[in-house]
């Protein structure tokens, strides 16, 4: 335990280390918010969908080489966005076949171009579809302008969260009532949609983009376990969310583990703690 606290405390000492941590426990903690409300409203999937988006948007900027692609992606993807939340709203084309059509043609296009246009000659096709898709340690290698970006875009998330907490949660609950109450649910729903692409590119750095659904659910529906009311499960779910993400990092810095895939164990193991504790409340 000694050697532990030496080496986190040495490891620490470095500066993109506590930038790793503040950029990934603000990542956490904007994904478990908005996670409630998608979880509620069944739009879960749309936080896979939109991954996917990402993923192709990530390797077109690499096709053209863009020293900063985050601007494309946060575009790419928050259109596709706005297109999925109208699609859903089409009789022709339900919400989940919308997802799924532009999910699969995101993932496959990006592939392809990784593929056939590399970002290098000598660059490792699999090894950099494998980073995109799982994550790795590139949260550590963010530049000081890219950390700076990802501290305003979550803080403006939360802000924006924190502000709308109350037609968010009557748009989330009762969506009918809302609209016949005067309240602009489209409007509001637009809005979930573009927070949640905003999160989405944010964590691609951090779980990658086949993890970051987990990232978004599991603190929600750990929190369901126990609590009740909306406040409480979104409580609940960033705590949950913000402690599982850095233990998840403190572990992946010191062991060498790949970071999302700790923190995604960390955020399971999490939800069967809350299951049991659930489980063992309701008998009492």
């Amino acid at each position: 335990m000694a050697e532990a606290l030496t080496k986190l405390t040495y490891y620490l000492g470095y500066p993109f280390v506590r930038y790793a941590l503040i950029v990934g426990i603000l990542i956490s903690l904007c994904s478990s918010l908005l996670g409630v409300t998608l979880v509620l409203k069944r739009y879960s999937y749309i936080g896979d969908g939109l991954s996917h988006v990402a993923f192709g948007a990530m390797a077109i900027s690499a096709v053209f080489r863009f020293t900063n692609n985050m601007p494309l992606v946060l575009a790419v993807t928050i259109i596709c966005a706005v297109l999925l939340l109208r699609s859903g709203q089409n009789a022709k084309i339900t919400g989940d076949a919308a997802i799924g059509m532009i999910s699969v043609a995101s993932l496959a296009l990006g592939y392809l171009l990784m593929n056939r246009f590399p970002a290098s000659a000598t660059a490792n096709i699999s090894a950099d579809v494998c980073t995109t898709l799982f994550g790795s340690t590139s949260i550590l290698t963010l530049s000081q302008e890219q950390v700076i970006l990802c501290i305003v875009l979550s803080v403006i998330v939360l802000l924006t969260f924190v502000l709308f907490y109350q037609k968010i949660f009557s748009v989330t609950f009762d969506e009918t009532f809302a609209k016949a109450t005067g309240v602009r649910t489209d409007l509001y729903n637009l809005l979930i949609a573009v927070l949640i692409a905003v999160i989405i590119v944010l964590a691609m750095n951090l779980v990658g983009s086949l993890l970051i659904s987990a990232l978004v659910i599991f603190p929600a529906i750990s929190a369901m376990r126990v609590h009740r009311s909306f406040l409480s499960v979104t409580i609940a779910s960033a705590v949950i969310s913000v402690i599982c993400a850095t233990i998840g990092m403190l572990i992946s810095i010191l062991s060498g583990t790949p970071i999302g895939s700790t923190i995604v164990l960390a955020d399971l193991i999490a939800f069967a703690l809350y299951t049991i504790i659930g489980k063992y409340a309701r008998s009492h």
